[in-house]
């Protein structure tokens, strides 16, 4: 039999691993009795988790959620992902959480074994993050906005457009999505009766929040929304380009924030000037025929002769 520390610590892996547990495997998976299942739960509910027990023949244990954060154990695959995230939220664009972040990973890394320690470390040192070259999203802001999204409640915020206009807006909160550099929300603005997208980092939530709403039907994917709002608002030059090339490989070559991808291969995009749209399809190392806009067809007739002089 396991010694009662050693055996608590394997219970609580077991509860953590699944959502619940009956009684009786959880005695043979231990190798005791189910009085002392039972009185290992009571210990360690003594200790701050929260352990809820059903009664009956069916009956069991599930590990809830209690008021106080107790320790957790990770495996090491666990244990790796989260130290990678926290690399990357201590790096990343959400502002405020890169202390914490900090903190967080250097209570993990003091007690993992050296063999994580060096597969962490090799992940850290071949990975380059250009997060930060987007703007930062206040944490509490979109803590906030997430907390309006789950409990549908009409979101009051102070809104700052792109050319700096200040207005107090009023929105039914759907979605938050990030496309790899800012932080967006979807919403229904009240006040104008459709559907918008805001910039997370231009929003300054106003307590306390409206009142409830019943869910609208979504537009669609709300990624694929907020991106083509998002483009055709901050592309100076929109276009539309097909990519001859299988869906595979597009999704390879193509991040999120390049615009809308249709199944037909056909590319919503667009660039600050056609010279920089121009270079970016020239990149993609795929064939692709310009449908709009004639002038970006114009540009690569001229360049297209120019490289062939060269």
């Amino acid at each position: 039999m396991l010694e009662t520390s050693a055996r608590l610590l394997r219970l609580l892996a077991l509860l953590q691993s699944r959502p619940f547990w009956p009684g009786r495997e959880l005695a043979a998976r231990l190798e005791v009795t189910a009085r002392t299942v039972r009185n290992d739960v009571e210990r360690l509910r003594a200790l701050g988790y929260q352990v809820d027990s059903v009664t009956g023949p069916a009956g069991g244990y599930r590990l809830g959620a209690g008021a106080a954060l107790p320790p957790l154990l990770l495996d090491d695959e666990e244990a790796v992902a989260v130290a990678v995230s926290l690399h990357a939220a201590a790096a990343g664009t959400v502002s405020g959480i890169e202390e914490t972040s900090l903190r967080a990973l250097a209570k993990l890394q003091q007690m993992l074994p050296g063999r994580l320690r060096r597969r962490i470390e090799a992940v850290r040192a071949a990975t380059v993050s250009v997060a930060g070259r987007g703007p930062t999203v206040d944490a509490g802001t979109l803590s906030a906005v997430a907390a309006a999204v789950r409990d549908h409640e009409v979101l009051r915020f102070d809104y700052l457009d792109h050319e700096g206009a200040a207005s107090a807006r009023a929105a039914e909160p759907y979605r938050l999505v990030y496309t790899g550099r800012r932080w967006y929300l979807l919403a229904w603005d009240t006040g104008r009766g459709d559907w918008r997208t805001f910039r997370a980092d231009r929003i300054r939530p106003r307590t306390p929040n409206g009142p409830r709403f019943r869910p609208r039907p979504l537009p669609g994917d709300a990624a694929t929304h907020v991106l083509r709002g998002v483009g055709s608002a901050a592309w100076r030059h929109p276009a539309r380009v097909r990519l001859h090339a299988p869906p595979e490989r597009l999704a390879e070559i193509l991040p999120p924030s390049t615009g809308v991808l249709h199944a037909d291969g056909v590319l919503e995009t667009g660039g600050d000037s056609l010279r920089n749209l121009a270079a970016f399809l020239g990149t993609l190392g795929v064939p692709f025929t310009v449908l709009d806009p004639p002038e970006l067809r114009a540009l690569l007739h001229e360049l297209a002769a120019r490289f062939a002089q060269a």
